[in-house]
Protein backbone atom coordinates (compact mmCIF):
# COMPACT_ATOMS: atom_id res chain seq x y z
CA UNK A 1 0.00 0.00 0.00
CA UNK A 2 1.30 3.47 -0.83
CA UNK A 3 2.44 5.34 2.25
CA UNK A 4 1.50 8.82 3.44
CA UNK A 5 3.89 11.72 4.03
CA UNK A 6 6.67 11.38 1.48
CA UNK A 7 8.04 13.16 -1.56
CA UNK A 8 9.66 11.97 -4.77
CA UNK A 9 13.28 12.87 -5.54
CA UNK A 10 14.79 13.41 -8.97
CA UNK A 11 16.99 10.30 -8.91
CA UNK A 12 14.13 7.85 -8.33
CA UNK A 13 14.60 8.04 -4.61
CA UNK A 14 12.05 9.25 -2.08
CA UNK A 15 12.17 11.34 1.06
CA UNK A 16 10.03 10.05 3.91
CA UNK A 17 8.41 12.82 5.96
CA UNK A 18 6.84 10.65 8.65
CA UNK A 19 9.49 10.82 11.35
CA UNK A 20 12.41 13.08 12.12
CA UNK A 21 14.97 10.79 10.53
CA UNK A 22 13.43 12.00 7.24
CA UNK A 23 15.07 9.06 5.48
CA UNK A 24 16.23 9.43 1.89
CA UNK A 25 15.44 6.01 0.44
CA UNK A 26 16.80 4.62 -2.82
CA UNK A 27 14.67 2.41 -5.06
CA UNK A 28 14.27 -1.06 -3.59
CA UNK A 29 15.49 0.03 -0.15
CA UNK A 30 13.75 0.69 3.16
CA UNK A 31 13.93 3.44 5.74
CA UNK A 32 15.43 3.11 9.21
CA UNK A 33 12.11 1.75 10.54
CA UNK A 34 12.39 -1.27 8.22
CA UNK A 35 8.72 -1.12 7.23
CA UNK A 36 8.58 1.62 4.56
CA UNK A 37 10.05 0.76 1.15
CA UNK A 38 10.72 2.59 -2.09
CA UNK A 39 8.91 0.61 -4.78
CA UNK A 40 9.59 2.00 -8.26
CA UNK A 41 9.98 5.54 -6.99
CA UNK A 42 6.97 5.51 -4.66
CA UNK A 43 7.02 4.94 -0.90
CA UNK A 44 5.00 1.96 0.35
CA UNK A 45 4.10 0.83 3.85
CA UNK A 46 4.68 -2.89 4.40
CA UNK A 47 2.68 -3.16 7.62
CA UNK A 48 -0.79 -1.77 6.88
CA UNK A 49 -3.09 -3.93 9.00
CA UNK A 50 -0.33 -6.51 9.64
CA UNK A 51 -0.93 -6.72 13.36
CA UNK A 52 1.36 -8.77 15.59
CA UNK A 53 -0.41 -7.82 18.82
CA UNK A 54 -4.08 -7.31 19.78
CA UNK A 55 -4.82 -7.22 23.50
CA UNK A 56 -7.27 -5.69 25.95
CA UNK A 57 -5.22 -3.85 28.59
CA UNK A 58 -6.01 -1.58 31.50
CA UNK A 59 -5.33 2.01 30.44
CA UNK A 60 -2.94 2.22 33.41
CA UNK A 61 -0.57 -0.18 31.63
CA UNK A 62 0.26 2.39 28.91
CA UNK A 63 0.85 4.12 31.42
CA UNK A 64 -1.90 6.74 31.24
CA UNK A 65 -3.08 7.61 34.75
CA UNK A 66 -5.08 10.72 33.86
CA UNK A 67 -7.14 9.26 31.03
CA UNK A 68 -10.34 7.43 32.02
CA UNK A 69 -8.80 5.55 35.01
CA UNK A 70 -9.98 1.99 35.48
CA UNK A 71 -11.09 1.65 31.85
CA UNK A 72 -9.95 -0.88 29.24
CA UNK A 73 -7.86 -0.03 26.19
CA UNK A 74 -7.78 -2.13 23.03
CA UNK A 75 -4.05 -2.27 22.24
CA UNK A 76 -2.53 -3.00 18.83
CA UNK A 77 0.87 -3.04 17.14
CA UNK A 78 2.74 -4.00 13.99
CA UNK A 79 6.43 -4.83 13.75
CA UNK A 80 9.02 -2.08 13.32
CA UNK A 81 10.55 0.91 15.05
CA UNK A 82 12.45 4.02 14.05
CA UNK A 83 14.70 3.79 17.15
CA UNK A 84 17.38 1.26 18.00
CA UNK A 85 17.14 1.35 21.78
CA UNK A 86 19.64 -0.99 23.39
CA UNK A 87 17.14 -1.49 26.23
CA UNK A 88 14.07 -2.17 24.07
CA UNK A 89 11.47 -4.00 26.14
CA UNK A 90 9.55 -5.31 23.12
CA UNK A 91 12.53 -6.03 20.87
CA UNK A 92 11.05 -9.31 19.61
CA UNK A 93 8.51 -7.33 17.58
CA UNK A 94 9.81 -3.75 17.54
CA UNK A 95 13.28 -4.70 16.28
CA UNK A 96 12.22 -7.73 14.24
CA UNK A 97 12.83 -6.22 10.77
CA UNK A 98 16.22 -4.85 11.89
CA UNK A 99 17.35 -8.05 13.61
CA UNK A 100 15.94 -10.59 11.12
CA UNK A 101 16.91 -9.32 7.68
CA UNK A 102 13.84 -7.19 7.09
CA UNK A 103 11.28 -9.82 8.01
CA UNK A 104 7.67 -8.60 8.21
CA UNK A 105 5.12 -10.54 10.24
CA UNK A 106 1.50 -10.02 11.17
CA UNK A 107 -1.99 -11.22 10.38
CA UNK A 108 -3.98 -8.98 7.98
CA UNK A 109 -6.69 -7.03 9.80
CA UNK A 110 -8.89 -4.17 8.59
CA UNK A 111 -9.55 -1.00 10.66
CA UNK A 112 -13.26 -1.86 10.85
CA UNK A 113 -12.45 -5.17 12.56
CA UNK A 114 -10.27 -3.47 15.17
CA UNK A 115 -12.93 -0.90 16.03
CA UNK A 116 -15.66 -3.55 16.13
CA UNK A 117 -13.61 -5.76 18.44
CA UNK A 118 -12.78 -2.81 20.70
CA UNK A 119 -16.48 -2.05 20.99
CA UNK A 120 -17.31 -5.70 21.68
CA UNK A 121 -14.86 -5.64 24.61
CA UNK A 122 -16.32 -2.35 25.87
CA UNK A 123 -12.99 -0.56 25.53
CA UNK A 124 -13.06 3.19 26.06
CA UNK A 125 -9.91 3.71 23.99
CA UNK A 126 -7.77 2.14 21.31
CA UNK A 127 -4.05 2.29 22.11
CA UNK A 128 -1.41 2.21 19.40
CA UNK A 129 1.43 0.79 21.42
CA UNK A 130 4.03 -1.96 22.15
CA UNK A 131 6.14 -0.94 19.13
CA UNK A 132 6.43 2.61 17.73
CA UNK A 133 2.99 3.51 16.34
CA UNK A 134 4.42 6.21 14.09
CA UNK A 135 5.74 3.51 11.74
CA UNK A 136 2.22 2.15 11.15
CA UNK A 137 0.79 5.65 10.86
CA UNK A 138 -1.55 4.94 7.93
CA UNK A 139 -3.32 2.06 9.65
CA UNK A 140 -3.40 3.88 12.98
CA UNK A 141 -4.94 6.98 11.42
CA UNK A 142 -7.61 5.07 9.50
CA UNK A 143 -8.51 3.04 12.59
CA UNK A 144 -8.55 6.10 14.85
CA UNK A 145 -10.90 8.00 12.53
CA UNK A 146 -13.38 5.10 12.55
CA UNK A 147 -13.06 4.73 16.31
CA UNK A 148 -14.02 8.36 16.85
CA UNK A 149 -17.19 7.81 14.85
CA UNK A 150 -18.07 5.03 17.32
CA UNK A 151 -17.31 7.15 20.39
CA UNK A 152 -14.01 5.40 21.16
CA UNK A 153 -11.01 7.61 21.95
CA UNK A 154 -7.48 7.01 20.66
CA UNK A 155 -4.12 7.12 22.45
CA UNK A 156 -0.52 6.76 21.30
CA UNK A 157 2.36 5.30 23.31
CA UNK A 158 5.31 6.71 21.42
CA UNK A 159 8.95 7.73 21.37
CA UNK A 160 7.84 11.12 20.06
CA UNK A 161 9.97 11.18 16.91
CA UNK A 162 7.21 12.02 14.42
CA UNK A 163 7.40 15.09 12.21
CA UNK A 164 5.23 18.20 12.60
CA UNK A 165 3.37 17.02 9.48
CA UNK A 166 2.45 13.76 11.20
CA UNK A 167 1.41 15.53 14.40
CA UNK A 168 -0.86 17.84 12.42
CA UNK A 169 -2.76 14.78 11.18
CA UNK A 170 -2.71 12.99 14.53
CA UNK A 171 -4.11 16.03 16.28
CA UNK A 172 -7.40 15.32 14.50
CA UNK A 173 -7.81 11.84 16.00
CA UNK A 174 -5.74 11.49 19.19
CA UNK A 175 -7.11 12.26 22.64
CA UNK A 176 -3.90 11.54 24.52
CA UNK A 177 -0.37 10.23 24.26
CA UNK A 178 2.25 8.86 26.58
CA UNK A 179 5.60 10.02 25.21
CA UNK A 180 8.90 8.47 26.25
CA UNK A 181 11.35 11.20 27.15
CA UNK A 182 14.18 8.74 27.56
CA UNK A 183 16.75 11.20 28.93
CA UNK A 184 17.62 14.87 28.82
CA UNK A 185 20.89 14.28 26.99
CA UNK A 186 21.58 14.22 23.27
CA UNK A 187 24.54 11.93 23.99
CA UNK A 188 22.19 9.36 25.54
CA UNK A 189 19.83 9.50 22.57
CA UNK A 190 22.66 9.05 20.07
CA UNK A 191 24.43 6.21 21.90
CA UNK A 192 21.44 4.34 23.33
CA UNK A 193 18.70 4.97 20.73
CA UNK A 194 20.39 6.06 17.47
CA UNK A 195 18.31 9.23 17.55
CA UNK A 196 18.42 12.82 18.85
CA UNK A 197 16.83 14.63 21.78
CA UNK A 198 15.67 17.91 20.18
CA UNK A 199 12.97 16.42 17.89
CA UNK A 200 11.35 14.70 20.88
CA UNK A 201 11.17 17.97 22.78
CA UNK A 202 9.64 19.62 19.71
CA UNK A 203 7.04 16.84 19.49
CA UNK A 204 6.03 17.32 23.11
CA UNK A 205 5.51 21.04 22.55
CA UNK A 206 3.55 20.45 19.33
CA UNK A 207 1.32 17.77 20.86
CA UNK A 208 0.47 20.10 23.71
CA UNK A 209 -0.34 22.87 21.24
CA UNK A 210 -2.51 20.47 19.21
CA UNK A 211 -4.68 19.75 22.25
CA UNK A 212 -3.44 16.18 22.80
CA UNK A 213 -3.31 15.37 26.52
CA UNK A 214 0.30 14.38 27.20
CA UNK A 215 1.81 12.16 29.88
CA UNK A 216 5.55 11.52 29.90
CA UNK A 217 7.57 8.43 30.88
CA UNK A 218 11.27 8.21 31.68
CA UNK A 219 12.86 4.79 32.22
CA UNK A 220 15.65 5.37 34.75
CA UNK A 221 18.75 3.35 33.82
CA UNK A 222 21.53 3.16 36.43
CA UNK A 223 24.63 5.03 35.32
CA UNK A 224 23.04 6.21 32.06
CA UNK A 225 20.32 8.80 32.73
CA UNK A 226 19.95 8.90 36.53
CA UNK A 227 22.10 11.95 37.27
CA UNK A 228 20.07 14.22 39.61
CA UNK A 229 21.08 17.38 37.75
CA UNK A 230 19.89 15.94 34.44
CA UNK A 231 16.61 14.77 35.97
CA UNK A 232 16.09 18.25 37.39
CA UNK A 233 16.60 19.75 33.92
CA UNK A 234 14.09 17.30 32.49
CA UNK A 235 11.50 18.08 35.16
CA UNK A 236 11.98 21.82 34.66
CA UNK A 237 11.46 21.41 30.91
CA UNK A 238 8.16 19.62 31.55
CA UNK A 239 6.98 22.35 33.92
CA UNK A 240 8.05 25.28 31.77
CA UNK A 241 7.32 24.02 28.26
CA UNK A 242 4.36 21.68 28.83
CA UNK A 243 2.98 22.92 32.13
CA UNK A 244 2.97 21.70 35.74
CA UNK A 245 -0.15 19.64 34.99
CA UNK A 246 1.89 17.18 32.88
CA UNK A 247 2.04 13.76 34.60
CA UNK A 248 5.57 12.32 34.75
CA UNK A 249 6.07 8.55 35.12
CA UNK A 250 9.47 7.47 36.42
CA UNK A 251 9.90 3.81 35.58
CA UNK A 252 12.22 1.10 36.88
CA UNK A 253 14.70 -0.46 34.45
CA UNK A 254 15.33 -4.21 34.25
CA UNK A 255 18.20 -5.65 32.16
CA UNK A 256 17.00 -6.62 28.69
CA UNK A 257 17.85 -6.94 24.98
CA UNK A 258 21.34 -5.46 24.41
CA UNK A 259 21.67 -3.73 27.77
CA UNK A 260 22.22 -6.49 30.29
CA UNK A 261 25.29 -5.12 32.05
CA UNK A 262 23.26 -2.81 34.34
CA UNK A 263 21.37 -3.80 37.49
CA UNK A 264 17.70 -3.02 38.02
CA UNK A 265 17.09 0.53 39.14
CA UNK A 266 17.22 0.88 42.93
CA UNK A 267 13.83 1.88 44.29
CA UNK A 268 15.50 4.69 46.21
CA UNK A 269 16.67 6.18 42.91
CA UNK A 270 13.05 6.31 41.70
CA UNK A 271 11.93 7.95 44.92
CA UNK A 272 14.70 10.54 44.64
CA UNK A 273 13.69 11.27 41.04
CA UNK A 274 10.08 11.72 42.13
CA UNK A 275 11.16 14.19 44.80
CA UNK A 276 13.07 16.10 42.12
CA UNK A 277 9.96 16.28 39.94
CA UNK A 278 7.73 17.48 42.75
CA UNK A 279 10.26 20.07 43.93
CA UNK A 280 10.50 21.33 40.33
CA UNK A 281 6.79 22.14 40.49
CA UNK A 282 5.17 19.18 38.72
CA UNK A 283 1.78 18.29 40.16
CA UNK A 284 1.71 14.57 39.41
CA UNK A 285 4.82 12.37 39.55
CA UNK A 286 4.57 8.58 39.60
CA UNK A 287 6.95 5.68 40.08
CA UNK A 288 6.45 2.63 37.84
CA UNK A 289 7.40 -1.05 37.73
CA UNK A 290 7.35 -1.12 41.55
CA UNK A 291 3.86 -2.31 42.58
CA UNK A 292 2.75 -1.23 46.01
CA UNK A 293 4.50 2.14 46.01
CA UNK A 294 2.33 4.98 47.33
CA UNK A 295 3.60 7.03 44.39
CA UNK A 296 1.40 4.94 42.07
CA UNK A 297 -1.60 6.85 43.41
CA UNK A 298 -2.88 10.27 42.35
CA UNK A 299 -2.96 13.02 44.96
CA UNK A 300 -4.59 16.44 44.90
CA UNK A 301 -1.96 19.03 43.99
CA UNK A 302 -3.70 21.57 46.23
CA UNK A 303 -4.55 19.80 49.48
CA UNK A 304 -2.68 16.48 49.21
CA UNK A 305 -5.77 14.26 49.45
CA UNK A 306 -5.33 10.80 47.90
CA UNK A 307 -7.81 10.71 45.03
CA UNK A 308 -7.05 7.60 42.96
CA UNK A 309 -5.59 4.61 44.77
CA UNK A 310 -3.68 2.15 42.56
CA UNK A 311 -1.89 -1.15 42.93
CA UNK A 312 0.08 -1.87 39.79
CA UNK A 313 -2.36 -1.52 36.91
CA UNK A 314 -5.45 -1.82 39.12
CA UNK A 315 -7.50 1.12 40.38
CA UNK A 316 -8.65 0.25 43.88
CA UNK A 317 -10.51 3.47 44.60
CA UNK A 318 -11.37 6.61 42.63
CA UNK A 319 -12.66 9.52 44.71
CA UNK A 320 -12.72 12.14 41.95
CA UNK A 321 -16.00 14.00 41.53
CA UNK A 322 -16.49 15.51 38.07
CA UNK A 323 -12.73 15.78 37.73
CA UNK A 324 -12.36 17.62 41.03
CA UNK A 325 -10.99 16.87 44.48
CA UNK A 326 -13.91 16.15 46.83
CA UNK A 327 -11.98 17.63 49.77
CA UNK A 328 -11.00 21.06 48.41
CA UNK A 329 -12.64 21.35 44.98
CA UNK A 330 -9.38 21.70 43.04
CA UNK A 331 -9.62 20.76 39.35
CA UNK A 332 -7.47 17.68 38.63
CA UNK A 333 -5.95 17.69 35.14
CA UNK A 334 -6.91 14.87 32.79
CA UNK A 335 -9.66 13.21 30.77
CA UNK A 336 -12.14 11.82 33.25
CA UNK A 337 -15.51 11.48 31.47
Amino acid sequence: MEAALWEALEDGGVRCRLCNHRCRIKEGRRGICGVRENVAGRLHTLVYGRLVARNVDPIEKKPLFHVLPGSQSYSIATVGCNFRCRFCQNADIAQLPADRDGRIMGRPVQPEAVVEDAGRHECATIAYTYTEPTVFFEFAFDTAALALEKGIRNVFVTNGYMTPEAIESLGQVLAAANVDLKAFSDKFYKEMCAARLAPVLDTLRLMKKAGIFVEVTTLIIPGANDDPAELRELAEFLREDLGPETPWHISRFHPTYKLTDRPPTPVQTLRRARDIGLSAGLRYVYTGNVPGEEAESTYCHQCGERLIERWGFTVRKNRLRDGKCPACGAVIDGIWV
